[in-house]
């Protein structure tokens, strides 16, 4: 069993990335499972996007809505997804998210002219 597995029963994820002078920073993400793979997304101008373009490795941990933690986090890190694979990671985010990640956020990242960035989780030792 994948130590992302306390993720699953959750839809938000506490994402906790660091500054390059190792400052962590924490921020609720939606997160959606397609088999064993878990997916999140962001855009390509957000903070965090560009601490994880430095830096992959992340602790995430089940949360609120408003990122309150409600289990244990875990050490993990994240990759940049492309192509297919980000299709696969967009499809899961929608089936999972019906309003929030099929409508609302794809909506938003076209209106605002962002380009959406989807990554795929990796426990650390997984």
């Amino acid at each position: 069993m994948s130590s992302l597995e306390t993720l699953r029963d959750t839809k938000t994820m506490l994402l906790t990335s660091y500054k390059r002078d190792g400052t962590a920073v924490a921020t609720p993400v939606s997160v959606a499972f397609d088999g064993e793979r878990a997916f999140f997304r962001s855009y390509s101008k957000a903070w965090k996007t560009k601490r994880l373009r430095n830096n992959p490795r992340i602790e995430v941990a089940p949360c609120t809505f408003r990122g309150e933690p409600t289990g244990p986090p875990v050490h993990a890190h994240a990759t940049l997804l492309a192509g297919e694979q980000a299709g696969v990671a967009a499809k899961a985010l929608a089936r999972r998210h019906r309003v929030l990640q099929a409508i609302v956020v794809p909506l938003a990242h076209r209106l605002m002219r962002y380009k959406t960035m989807h990554y795929e989780l990796h426990p650390d030792g997984g």
